[in-house]
């Protein structure tokens, strides 16, 4: 059955203890009618669940995994139910620890005896005594792992049996062996390493919690007679008036009403400096409030903030499996039936060539080290382990990575492919030259407002940003020849008559009764304006500088040059630089013209460049390189750039995007700082080294200890494993699986 309305959600899962547990999860959540999927994340202990909400009932969920075992956490309230499973985990390692200490005190005698003491009278049975409630309540209740279980349970039975009936084995001229100290032993390490490993887990999350602790719990909402009542976040609607005073977190994205403040964006925008937030600014969940004090109107609330949307896809992301975990999962699924296989085969093989008087003992000792040493959880925890904390360090330098396959396919990347607008540059067009062809400060003066109100009448996309500049007023002076005529009119100001704009030229407008003109040189070429040597140079050289060049003039002489241009970011040419020194070549692809396209490729240090180019030409070039073999990163900010971010292997969103690309793209960057792209490959990069370094491990570690638990060196040099070492170093595969992962958040970023 299939329903159209699906959501996804992420939800705490407590009980689970290695990988057999993770995939009986799924199993059972996913038999249910409406939901499409669920995807474990053992590291984190959460699912990411696909559902159809009104087909499923969460409960009825949380029913069927109470069954098997295992809890579900589904709080109305995402915190609520994160703090719940945290406080579960809280008390589950507790009680770890609480059974680590009781087995070790309950072991020890047991080991001392069966090392040291064993011709103690009644050892066996007071060996056994003490084993009993080692393996009955400890380890039966500690979530053993399967072969764990067995091989402890064989061993401690063969040692009762021959407790009780030793005479069968001394009537035959046979000593009645026990093994009580290697079963007890086995599951002392097994507590520990088990203890270790989730203390080494609870670690590998810390990005995920501390977006999480961004979110206030409570909020100052402001009612229609202006009074102030403190309540839960989780009331709070579209349209409530909010007041967020000096130091406290903004609780919900929405929109300032009144007041003036600085914020904190960082941990959003990843832009070091406070921004200043006045009427009509957005403001953003999570984000932190400077000095001052404002209102604001809630806009979007609960799941559909900025932070809640981060949260969300960070989790997602790091649930999700890489591609390399299917083959481990395929390994993990025959693993324990083909040990206990080896296991069975191993004590034939001894049985068949020991000698009579060992044989079975050796037999027994040697199937039992083979279940023991085999780890199918190092194996289970290398790779998701490794994507959590390259996720959750990516979301905690503004790198969002979406999914697990992007962020093992990124490593691969050998193109990157830059958009120009909104990428390499600002995307916002601001004057960077202001010249003025008269010295006179005065005239400048009077000419500058005259200047500003002509463009404020205008509705070009150029004229905002001379605004801006003449309201700066961050002029320069320069005494052309050719300049204007002193003696000009310097009467004060009047109303702006015959405004008119020319199609592909520019404006005109009448100023106290002088016209005036504001565009390009073909305007004042059709006005009979002339434009000096000097002035022409200029122009020119600014034109070369792929700049826009506005001239502002009356009906005789030309007055000032004013270049424009899309600043490039400063970040630009030193990631740029990054790239290339490990051996990524870049291309900028624009739809702006052949020199504007040059210029900016020089200055950022690009060869290879692409200039006019059309959405679909852009998506061509990708599929151009991808034909070469190449793996190719797409990096771009707006919808033009959505149809090549597709297409790419690796497409990547600049902050601050529009929302179709950063929708469409993979990895979303959530600062204008372009150093991020070579920070996400390098991060691919380490996180890749360290699922292969975990994956190596794990298979040697089971190429190597099966074998040697089994005896292959028995009869080179008499050399038989200890089912009590086995279980050591099983204990210390998983851990150091764990910490090799971990490594990643500990290393200093790049």
């Amino acid at each position: 059955m299939s329903f159209a309305a699906k959501t996804t959600r992420t939800y705490p899962v407590t009980g689970m203890s290695c990988a057999s547990c993770a995939a009986n999860v799924e199993h059972v959540l996913k038999s249910n009618p409406g939901v499409s999927d669920a995807r474990v994340n053992l590291a984190a202990a959460t699912v990411a669940l696909e559902y159809a909400p009104a087909a499923v009932d969460l409960n009825d969920l949380k029913t069927a995994l109470n069954g098997a075992g295992y809890d579900l956490y589904i709080d109305d309230d995402p915190d609520a139910a994160a703090a719940e499973a945290e406080q579960e985990r809280t008390r589950e390692l507790n009680e770890l620890r609480r059974d680590l200490y009781l087995a070790g005190l309950g072991s020890l005698p047991v080991m001392i005896i069966g090392m040291f003491f064993m011709h103690l009278p009644y050892a066996n049975w007071i060996m056994l005594g003490l084993s009993a409630p080692v393996i009955f309540f400890f380890g039966g209740t500690s979530n053993m792992y399967t072969l764990v279980a067995l091989s402890t349970s064989i061993a401690f039975l063969f040692s009762l049996f021959n407790t009780v009936f030793s005479e069968y084995w001394t009537s035959r001229g046979l000593a009645a062996h026990v093994y009580y100290e290697g079963a007890v032993a086995v599951i002392v390490f097994v507590l520990l390493g088990k203890y270790l490993e989730e203390r080494a887990k609870s670690g590998a999350s810390t990005a995920i919690k501390t977006l999480i602790r961004s979110q206030p719990k409570t909020v100052t909402r402001v009612d229609a007679n202006g009074g102030e009542t403190q309540i839960p976040i989780q009331r709070v609607v579209r349209g409530d008036v909010l007041r967020v005073k000096p130091g406290e977190k903004i609780p919900v994205d929405g929109t300032v009403r009144d007041g003036a403040s600085f914020v904190d964006e960082s941990m959003i925008s990843g832009e070091p400096l406070p921004v200043e937030v006045l009427p009509g600014r957005d403001v953003f969940a999570g984000t932190i409030n400077q000095n001052g004090s404002f209102r604001f109107v809630a806009k979007k609330v609960g799941d559909e903030t900025v932070l809640a949307q981060i949260i969300q896809m960070v989790q997602t992301a790091q649930g999700s499996k890489a591609p390399v975990q299917k083959l481990v999962d395929r390994v993990a699924a025959i693993f324990v039936p083909v040990v206990i296989g080896l296991s069975l085969l191993t004590f034939f093989v001894w049985i068949s060539v020991g000698g009579p008087a060992t044989a079975f003992a050796h037999a027994l000792l040697a199937a039992v080290t083979v279940l023991v040493i085999a780890c199918p959880c190092a194996l289970g925890l290398a790779t998701p382990t490794a994507i959590m904390v390259g996720i959750g360090k990516g979301a905690a330098r503004n790198i969002l990575i979406k999914d697990a396959e992007t962020l093992e396919i990124a490593h691969r990347v050998g193109t990157v492919v830059l958009d120009k607008t909104g990428t390499i540059t600002e995307g916002k067009p601001r004057v960077t030259d202001l010249i003025w062809l008269i010295d006179d400060a005065s005239r400048i003066e009077r000419l500058r407002r005259i200047f500003e109100e002509i463009e404020n009448s205008s509705e070009h996309p150029l004229a905002t940003a001379i605004v801006d500049e003449l309201r700066r007023d961050h002029s320069k002076t320069f005494d052309l020849k050719g300049g204007a005529d002193p003696g000009e009119n310097t009467d004060v100001i009047g109303g702006i008559k015959s405004f008119e704009s020319i199609a592909g030229r520019g404006v005109s407008a009448q100023v106290a009764g002088v016209s005036y003109l504001v565009g390009n040189r073909a305007l004042l070429e059709d006005r009979a304006v002339n434009v000096s040597p000097d002035a022409d140079a200029k122009i020119a050289a600014l034109e070369s500088e792929a700049r826009t060049v506005v001239l502002f003039a009356d009906e005789r002489l030309p007055l000032a040059i004013v270049a424009i241009a899309d600043r490039i970011r400063e970040s630009a040419a030193p990631a740029i630089a990054a790239l290339q020194s490990e051996g990524v070549t870049v291309y900028l692809l624009t739809g702006d013209n052949a020199q504007t396209a040059r210029a900016v490729a020089e200055q950022v240090g690009i060869q290879q460049f692409r200039a006019a180019m059309l959405p679909s030409e852009k998506a061509e070039v990708v599929r151009e390189l991808q034909s070469r073999g190449e793996t190719v990163a797409m990096v771009g900010d707006g919808i033009n750039d959505a149809e090549a971010l597709a297409q790419a292997e690796v497409s990547i969103a600049m902050g601050r995007g529009s929302d179709i690309a950063i929708d469409v793209a993979k990895i979303a960057l959530l600062t204008s700082d372009l150093l991020a792209v070579p920070r996400a490959i390098r991060l691919s990069r380490e996180t890749v080294r360290a699922v292969k370094e975990n994956l190596f491990w794990a298979f040697i570690y089971n190429l190597i200890g099966i074998p040697l638990a089994a005896g292959i060196l028995y009869p080179v040099n008499g050399f038989l494993l200890n089912p009590m070492i086995a279980a050591a170093a099983m204990a210390f595969s998983s851990v150091s699986v764990v910490l090799n992962s971990l490594r990643l958040k500990w290393k200093p970023s790049p």
